[in-house]
């Protein structure tokens, strides 16, 4: 940052903690007050705390004084209108049919369990379009299933569920899961809650909620259990495209470029992307585990993982690609349990998996272990937001060093 505003600069106050990475980030913590001189972008502005300057991530700042999260100025921190208002247009519910991974593992546990199922009640939370409350409808004989959606689509699913004549089975309830009233207790509580690296936008919250107030003692949960899994990779053509082409484009060298470049595409994780075998460089290994029984709301707040890898072949460490799995318990006596995978070996989902781009690429040998720790870290005002924090360090297999033996950088994830 050149010059600065000729404006004087705001107050603001730290909502939570923030490491930085790279030379131009701030670190602070939670209460520390920040002057913010300009703001070139939505995510991101250029502030100053106890003297020094750089780039901080906007959603982690609130203005004014420590201790005013509760002032009624400040925006819904669920941010439920525009949450919801995305699930009120087809894109989404497009997007989600038309995965048929998904889909259909969704239906084989209705098919599998349509025995167990029979006069059973059971709650489909979030219920879209419907697809799972007429699966349970058309597969199996429940006595009743509540098909809970707090969007707009919720009218037509309603006219759905009449049109494929399942409405003496399935009623649609338009509302938001913590507020809903349903006529009883379930046996079964469904809900397709996750998001990109398992937790983000927090859906999950409101399946605790509606858990703890209307699954029955001894019910079911679907999904049972949640698995986020890690493997060290490499990215040569996301490097290539966003960061080495600046070093000579048309024979002219525009690498003063890569900082800004850096910052832009590689501070935040890369959603949708589809990672190679050949890419990972290590067995992946699970990372952070979830009982849908016991998990509780204050869990989300802050989730802790860690991890060990040794390379299997020498390659450039550019980052870390996550992805998650979800298991389906099953209600018969010995019955397999149904997986949902959005892992490379598996086919592919609308998830896909993310990526986590180091800011300087690694060089390691076989051997070679890598160690470190993932932190899920919820933001304390805005709900739905989250920021990944990952340390991690290098134990050669070899005698040469190397520059970059240890790292920690924070991915801020947020609408």
């Amino acid at each position: 940052m050149q010059a600065e505003d000729e404006a004087a600069p705001e107050e603001y106050v730290a909502l939570c903690h923030f490491s930085g990475s790279g030379g131009d980030q701030l670190s602070f913590s939670r209460g520390d007050r920040l002057l913010v001189h300009a703001k070139p972008s939505s995510e991101w502005w250029w502030a100053e705390v106890r003297g020094v300057k750089g780039y901080v991530p906007a959603n982690h700042l609130q203005m004014g004084a420590a201790g005013e999260e509760d002032d009624s100025s400040l925006e819904d921190p669920w941010q439920d209108e525009e949450y919801f208002s995305s699930y009120g247009t087809l894109r989404l519910h497009l997007e989600m049919l038309s995965d048929r991974s998904r889909t259909e593992a969704y239906r084989q546990v209705i098919l599998s369990n349509s025995a167990s199922l029979r006069s059973k009640v059971v709650m489909d939370l979030g219920c879209g379009t419907g697809i799972i409350s007429l699966f349970c409808a058309q597969l199996a004989q429940p006595s009743a299933v509540y098909a809970v959606e707090a969007s707009s689509i919720a009218e037509y699913t309603r006219q759905i569920v009449t049109q494929n004549g399942y409405e003496e089975v399935v009623t649609v309830l338009q509302g938001r899961a913590e507020e809903v009233e349903l006529p009883q207790q379930v046996d079964v509580l469904v809900s397709e809650w996750m998001g990109n690296c398992l937790l983000f936008e927090f859906m999950v919250e409101s399946v605790l909620r509606a858990r703890d107030r209307w699954l029955k003692e001894g019910g079911v949960m679907w999904p049972s259990s949640a698995t986020l899994t890690l493997v060290p990779c490499q990215a040569d053509s996301d490097y290539e495209e966003k960061m080495a082409f600046w070093e000579q484009p048309y024979g002219l060298d525009f690498t003063p470029l890569q900082p800004l470049a850096q910052r832009e595409f590689f501070t935040k994780p890369k959603f949708s992307h589809l990672i190679q075998r050949a890419d990972c460089l290590a067995t992946p290994c699970h990372v952070i585990s979830l009982d849908m029984h016991t998990l509780q709301v204050k869990d989300l707040e802050e989730i802790k993982g860690q991890f060990q890898f040794c390379m299997e072949k020498s390659g450039v460490l550019h980052g870390f690609t996550a992805w998650f799995s979800v298991c389906f318990e099953s209600l018969e006596a010995g019955g397999a349990a149904v997986e949902l995978s959005t892992g490379p070996n598996s086919e592919s989902t609308h998830w896909k998996q993310t990526l986590f781009m180091l800011d300087r690429p690694v060089g390691v040998s076989a051997g070679d272990l890598v160690r470190g720790t993932i932190l899920l870290c919820r933001n304390p005002v805005w709900r739905r937001h989250m920021t990944v924090t990952l340390h991690w360090s290098i134990d050669s297999s070899s005698d040469e060093a190397d520059n970059c033996k240890a790292g920690t950088k924070c991915f801020p994830m947020w609408r």
